[in-house]
């Protein structure tokens, strides 16, 4: 029976052990881990470990891991000319799918061996993209720096600042998974058909570009940018509210209290951001929450993940443009636990509808007939 809500809500699609989103008490878990926990004690080459094994690498990070990812950030041949021949006016995420389809044949089932490499590849798909639109030679990747240190790396051809490192690292981590979200979903659709890892990605990719899933850091920090100052938040928000304009970076629909990722990222973005630029978005945090309350007092609409992720991408000094591309770019460690999951227990992904089109119709018997040969 259906829910009688739109966008599958309330609808159990599945099962997974690989991460769970408690809406209503504000939790993240991966692998049963807490992720503040996970943000506190691994890295990304340690949390793509934890999300792929269940179990904590004994070294942080783990080696044969990092390793295994070093190795395969090179672009195969094929693969580069793919990127080199996009526009400059490509959208980011474009050019990540395009690139990562272009990764060769990956036969189904998926295997570690094929996840290792599309995560180590998506990053350097990127950053190539990425250099070659400012007319500027691809940057080789770096097998002594870790996987988010390089990335940084191929994007500027200079050696990451640290806490750069560790804000874009940090972030990388929050969103590395999130449960049953419309990219895992649409991976998972894609892969209960045996269709291979690679042609899954791109659908995951290609639901991810919709702003309502990857792109609402960019706006968030757009909105910022329109406010200016602390002192102008109270006005143009309740403007924005009049004109029923949605705020970007509040509101979640797994999320009936405060988005998990949300604190860590704003503790994260105090420690990186520049300090005006913090002062400006916390009280616009402050004065939107207050006015989404007297707006919408039968609404529980929080802080999400996307309102800080913004201003720690910023600190991290990616262009905006690049946000949703860097989310999926975080988010193939988690795709790739989940085609791995998928395959092992598949059962084709084809659930029912309510059809509530008109039914008994018939053609007039005036009605011209097609010819049979």
């Amino acid at each position: 029976m259906a829910s009688g809500r739109g966008g599958l809500e309330e609808v159990i699609a599945g099962s997974t052990s690989v991460s769970e989103v408690d809406g209503e008490r504000g939790g993240l878990t991966y692998r049963g881990y807490t992720i503040a926990d996970v943000v506190a004690h691994l890295g990304f080459e340690g949390t793509v470990e934890l999300l792929w094994s269940g179990v904590p690498a004994a070294d942080e990070p783990p080696l044969p891991l990092r390793e295994a990812l070093a190795h395969r950030r090179s672009l195969p041949s094929d693969c580069a000319r793919v990127v080199d021949t996009l526009g400059t006016t490509t959208d980011p995420m474009d050019a990540l799918r395009m690139g990562l389809s272009a990764l060769g044949q990956f036969p189904y089932p998926p295997t570690l061996e094929q996840g290792v490499a599309l995560v180590a590849a998506a990053p350097t798909v990127l950053a190539r993209f990425h250099r070659r639109r400012q007319g500027r030679e691809p940057i080789a990747p770096d097998p002594r720096l870790g996987h988010v240190a390089n990335f940084l790396y191929m994007l500027e051809g200079a050696p990451p600042d640290p806490r750069r490192v560790y804000a874009l690292e940090s972030y990388c981590i929050c969103v590395a998974d999130h449960g049953m979200n419309a990219s895992t979903f649409a991976l998972r659709v894609v892969l209960s058909t045996q269709a291979d890892l690679l042609s899954a990605a791109a659908a995951a990719v290609g639901a991810l570009k919709g702003p309502l899933h990857g792109g609402a850091p960019s706006k968030a920090v757009e909105m910022l940018d329109a406010i200016g100052r602390p002192e102008n938040a109270e006005p143009w928000i309740r403007e924005a509210l009049a004109r029923r304009e949605r705020l970007m970076g509040f509101g979640h629909r797994a999320y009936k209290v405060e988005d998990p990722r949300a604190v860590l990222l704003r503790q994260i973005a105090e420690r990186v951001a520049a300090p005006e630029r913090f002062a400006l978005a916390a009280r616009v945090e402050e004065v939107a929450l207050a006015e989404l309350r007297r707006a919408k007092p039968n609404e529980r609409l929080y802080t999400n993940v996307e309102f800080y992720a913004g201003l720690v991408l910023e600190a991290a000094g990616l262009p905006r443009d690049l946000f949703p591309a860097v989310f999926g770019v975080a988010r193939t460690a988690g795709w790739v636990a989940h085609a791995r999951e998928q395959s092992e227990h598949n059962r084709l992904i084809r659930p029912g509808v309510d059809y509530v089109g008109l039914r008994g119709l018939a053609f007039p018997a005036s009605a011209p007939r097609r010819a049979a040969p």
